[in-house]
């Protein structure tokens, strides 16, 4: 019998708005010593930090923005998605009410907030798998508005920018989409980079490869080189934390590579905030496991 997992999932939400992962909050850390004591930049990473801190302390949300709740659920064979999907919302819908989000789910034609972070089919947004295994995962991300208002969509060539349809066009366009967000996609950020696909297909696979733990080069030599080169150079930019000028920008990239038509060649930028809200549940048999 398929076991009752709202309370779970409600706790995955309480950890996931609350607590900042370990390998994000390291790397604020290390960021933090490259910034000139007393300037602006270092100043808004040590705020952060206090913050991250405060935070997890007191179980209340890193940030006023509890974004858009988006789960990746992998499920056993014969699991049912319509009892998993019923729990997720019941979870969403308690997590609202005990504040551990902010009511953000708003009917774009009348403009009304339903309170409770439900909205249609669409939100939460959720994404099932049927995977060769015993075990439920239950992986959650929180993007909040002002990073998932600057990312961006290219298609190539662009003559606009001198880019053409390989990997220095990628690069060309990426950089682009960091030095247009500036410091609104709230900064020290991460870039999910996606290649390929058609419009829908790019922008989904380039938010669920923020799903890696950072500092996980992508197995394609290449794509790891680019990925350390565009984090590497976004840093230069001189944009720094939230858009205050200084040396980090850009804390980590990742980029997935995928098939796509003849016809098209899409470049998906997902921008992620400081803010890097996700977490892992697992369910084995009896035992629950949090990440």
């Amino acid at each position: 019998m398929q076991p009752d997992l709202t309370e779970k999932i409600l706790e995955l939400i309480r950890r996931t708005s609350t607590s900042l992962p370990a390998d994000i909050e390291e790397r604020l850390r290390a960021a933090l010593e490259k910034e000139t004591p007393g300037s602006a930049a270092r100043g808004a990473i040590e705020t952060i930090i206090k913050n991250v801190e405060l935070s997890r302390a007191k179980s209340t949300p890193i940030c006023q923005d509890t974004g858009t709740p988006i789960f990746y659920v992998y499920y056993p064979e014969g699991w049912s998605t319509l009892k998993l999907k019923a729990q997720i919302r019941g979870a969403m819908e308690q997590a609202t009410r005990l504040n551990y989000m902010r009511p953000n789910a708003v009917d774009a034609i009348y403009d009304k907030n339903s309170g409770n972070n439900l909205g249609g089919d669409e939100f939460p947004s959720i994404h099932f798998e049927e995977i060769e295994d015993d075990q439920l995962t239950i992986q959650l991300m929180l993007k909040g508005g002002g990073c998932e208002n600057v990312g961006a969509q290219y298609s190539l060539p662009d003559s606009r920018l001198g880019a053409g349809r390989d990997l220095a066009g990628v690069r060309k366009v990426t950089l682009d989409a960091v030095q247009k967000a500036q410091g609104q996609g709230c900064a020290p950020g991460i870039l999910g980079v996606a290649i390929g696909g058609d419009r829908g297909s790019s922008y989904a696979k380039s938010k669920e490869v923020l799903l890696d733990r950072l500092g996980v080069r992508n197995e394609d030599p290449k794509l790891a080189e680019l990925e350390e080169r565009l984090t590497s150079e976004a840093n230069t930019l001189g944009i720094g934390p939230m858009g205050f000028g200084g040396q980090t920008t850009v804390i980590d990239t990742k980029i997935a590579g995928m098939h796509r038509l003849p016809a098209s060649f899409f470049v998906s930028v997902s921008y992620m905030c400081w803010a890097y809200r996700r977490r892992k549940m697992t369910v084995k048999g009896t035992d629950i496991q949090y990440d």
